[in-house]
């Protein structure tokens, strides 16, 4: 059966943006979905028992290696099970969610999702990141060229030595303009962003849902 794989990374609930504009996106979205809330269920961090099982016979693996392989078999077959992807990350001191890096370590691995010799099996693959951040990061802002979370997913989702996703980015910035008062100027530029925002997310998700799936 081929589905969407939700992961969600957000720290809040229906208080995040990033989670209300991915609801934009599901709703429009027709075919099944397995929805993994990082929140509620946090991926293990990758151990050294992790690490070591990945090149040990399994016949041969400690318990605690034997752990560690059977919560990455279960991340990276979910993974691969995917045709689509969304993933809820938004900016968190201008990188990515931690709970996020732990799943990226746990399902990046070398002769499963990576190939060495050739591209991945999830080359092109339609991914839409929804990464809403308090401010602004975009050319002129006073943080331009701090957002270290967009060109990381970029490299690691979507490069074709990496995991070759067909990423699209969804950006509403600007989400903490409604709660500090010395952001209420950019009032109007957050809510034309957070709109921007839900329309092409509902966009997509129409599209996608849509498209001829292997």
């Amino acid at each position: 059966m081929s589905y969407l794989l939700h992961i969600d990374a957000s720290s809040l609930d229906e208080a995040s943006v990033s989670r209300q504009v991915a609801r934009s996106f599901r709703d429009e979205w027709k075919g099944a979905v397995v929805h993994r809330d990082l929140a509620v269920s946090p991926a293990p961090h990758l151990s050294a028992a992790g690490i070591t099982a990945r090149t040990t016979d399994p016949a041969e693996h400690t318990p605690e290696q034997a752990k560690a392989a059977a919560v990455q078999d279960e991340l990276i077959e979910e993974f691969l099970g995917a045709d689509a992807y969304l993933f809820t990350v938004p900016l968190y001191n201008l990188t990515m969610p931690s709970v996020f890096k732990a799943w990226l370590d746990q399902i990046i691995v070398g002769g499963r999702t990576l190939n060495f010799d050739g591209l991945p099996p999830t080359l092109g693959r339609p991914a839409t990141v929804i990464s809403a951040r308090g401010g602004g990061y975009g050319p002129g802002a006073p943080k331009e060229g701090m957002d270290h979370l967009v060109p990381t997913l970029e490299t690691v989702l979507g490069h074709p030595t990496n995991l070759g996703l067909d990423v699209t980015i969804i950006l509403p910035e600007l989400t903490m303009a409604p709660h500090m008062p010395m952001m209420a100027p950019l009032l109007p530029l957050h809510e034309a962003s957070l709109t921007k925002a839900h329309d092409e997310a509902r966009r997509l998700g129409s599209a996608l849902s849509g498209r001829p799936t292997a």
